[in-house]
């Protein structure tokens, strides 16, 4: 059977955000790796998310590493703060899960836990999208939209966790390659309809354009008909 033009643009227009998924994912580690963890986790994060961002709800799609590389230097040390911030709070939680015996402490540590890895998951994204400032503010501002889309948050989880377990169990190689982005595409679907629109809330763009000059027409990409990021 003979594929249309329109069928070709749209598996070329998929297998392009696929591919741009795979590099924003390897970008986000050779960032983390570089800053040694500790200190890549935040910036990388921050990065990824306003990459996502800018794709999902501006529809925009530059180079991946000049957009990275770019975000990197907006925040300045903003984002490094904010992901020490998670990994105190995790390393804390961590550890009382590990010592303590009592039931009631260790469920209230799960719960802990789960609110933390559902703030992990919006507030890049927050700092990214909105003009939230302050990290109290920030972190509450993603507990916040995290809650009141947890139906969808919730989907997302199960959706990733599914994704992990498929290739970990019949496509290993992939997992390095998608492993963090997934969870960080899931966010910037849901985002993309509960955030404000791109012409009240553009954060990003002004930053950018602060940083290093306005951006080119060339690096906005036109909507797919389907409704999905090019």
């Amino acid at each position: 059977m003979l594929f249309s033009f329109e069928q070709f643009a749209t598996l070329n227009r998929w297998l392009g955000g696929f591919w741009r998924i795979i590099w924003l994912n390897v970008l986000w580690t050779l960032v983390t790796v570089l800053g040694l963890g500790v200190l890549g986790f935040g910036p990388a994060s921050y990065a990824l998310a306003a990459y996502l961002d800018r794709w999902f709800r501006h529809g925009e799609t530059p180079p991946p590493a000049r957009a990275v590389w770019r975000s990197l230097r907006t925040q300045g040390i903003r984002p490094m703060l904010m992901g020490w911030v998670l990994l105190g709070a995790g390393a804390v939680i961590g550890v009382n899960l590990l010592s303590l015996t009592d039931w009631y402490l260790r469920a209230a540590n799960l719960a802990a836990l789960g609110a933390l890895l559902m703030i992990g998951c919006y507030v890049f994204f927050v700092m990214a999208a909105t003009d939230v400032t302050g990290i109290r503010r920030q972190i509450t501002t993603a507990l916040l939209l995290g809650i009141g889309s947890l139906h969808w948050s919730i989907l997302a989880a199960v959706g990733v966790a599914i994704s992990w377990a498929l290739m970990l169990r019949f496509a290993v190689p992939l997992f390095p390659l998608l492993g963090i982005a997934l969870p960080a595409v899931a966010v910037a679907a849901i985002l993309r309809g509960a955030l404000p629109a791109p012409d009240q809330n553009d954060t990003l763009r002004r930053d950018d354009a602060s940083a290093s000059g306005p951006i080119r027409t060339a690096d906005r990409a036109a909507p797919s008909p389907e409704g999905t990021p090019a």
